[in-house]
């Protein structure tokens, strides 16, 4: 693993950050995050798909912690106490079903970028209590040392007739945020698995791009009228595909869980147990924040609604059916991430 910063400006994934984000963040992110000393490859003239694909999932885990002050304030304690945090997976929210304006719908908003980077459908997670279905991305390349995203879409012709006019009414304003450019970048990376470097550095902060609210500030109503059946297309009306979680992989959730609630912070009341035992999952619950919304007169008002959330996960390792190699268990599970979606639910 990469030691606190020392000798990143001499690797790609050092200079594909400092070229997007400025020196001193990029130091901020190899001292915050551990990276796996397969991905330190020193620079040359093409940066393979996993190099981006770690550059984009780091630059992300820095966008969420800006978002929930209890994740920044924990792993400010981490860092201070000489640890880092083991990346384990992003999750974000999409719409399907319905009109999404310029954007595509649903998780195709996200696979037209993930599959040119090096990720795949590693596994279907239905998540019927939500009326939604969950897709586990996995990085080919490097599955146990680049996170994963959990990419979930709703079902909107599972709702009812105003229900699904509110959806329509909120994301179908959607804009697109990739343009023509960063769509010919993305099919080049997918036919050569590498992008010259100033290509790769252009089309970075394109990819970040993608994971915010695309569509116009949604009416009070049409608020209203989503959260009366689902809080999860409430929460997506606001926060958009912004991630609605990042996940730091720890050693033991359970003694974790009950230091922070000892300590008097909004963790989860419980811990989220897999089928199979080998996947236990906490979070903080979602930071409250302020939004804007149309009023009937027009007007724009604001109200406090949840927003993002810091999640913690351990996952134990598990013998490969296939190869017989003892390997991390990298699956999800539908009773898991239905319980921890319940931390945007508004009463939390």
């Amino acid at each position: 693993m990469a030691q606190a910063g020392q000798g990143f400006e001499n690797t790609q994934l050092g200079k594909l950050l400092e070229k997007a984000a400025g020196r001193d963040k990029a130091a901020e992110l190899f001292n915050m995050i551990e990276v796996d000393a397969k991905l330190l490859a020193e620079c040359s003239a093409n940066v393979p798909r996993v190099i981006v694909a770690q550059a984009m999932n780091m630059l992300l885990f820095a966008k969420n912690l800006d978002a929930v002050p209890e994740g920044k304030a924990y792993v400010a304690d981490k860092l201070e106490a000489g640890g880092k945090v083991v990346f384990d997976h992003g999750a974000l929210r999409t719409v399907a079903g319905t009109d999404t304006g310029a954007l595509p719908t649903g998780e195709l908003a996200f696979k037209r970028f993930l599959e040119p980077l090096g990720f795949a459908v590693a596994g279907l997670y239905p998540l019927a209590k939500l009326k939604m279905t969950g897709r586990a991305y996995c990085h080919i390349d490097a599955p146990e040392s680049v996170a994963q995203f959990f990419v979930s879409e709703l079902h909107t012709d599972q709702f009812s007739p105003a229900f699904q006019d509110a959806v329509k009414q909120v994301v179908g304003t959607s804009r697109d945020p990739l343009d023509a450019r960063a769509k010919a970048l993305l099919a080049t990376l997918a036919e050569t698995r590498s992008l010259p470097f100033d290509d790769a550095a252009e089309l970075l902060p394109k990819l970040v791009g993608c994971f915010a609210v695309q569509h116009a500030t949604p009416s009070v109503e049409a608020y209203e009228t989503l959260l009366a059946e689902s809080a999860e297309m409430a929460w997506i009306s606001t926060e958009g595909n912004a991630f609605n979680h990042a996940t730091d992989h720890v050693s033991d959730v359970f003694s974790l869980a009950d230091e922070l609630r000892a300590r008097g912070l909004p963790i989860k009341d419980k811990v989220e147990v897999s089928a199979n035992g080998t996947v236990r999952q906490t979070a903080f619950k979602a930071s409250q924040v302020e939004r804007e919304f149309i009023a009937a007169d027009g007007k724009r008002v604001t109200r406090v609604v949840p927003g993002s959330f810091y999640e913690f996960i351990t996952r134990d390792d598990v013998i490969d059916e296939a190869t017989g190699e003892k390997k991390r268990d990298l699956r999800f599970d539908s009773s898991n991430a239905q319980g921890i979606f319940k931390m945007t639910a508004a009463a939390c």
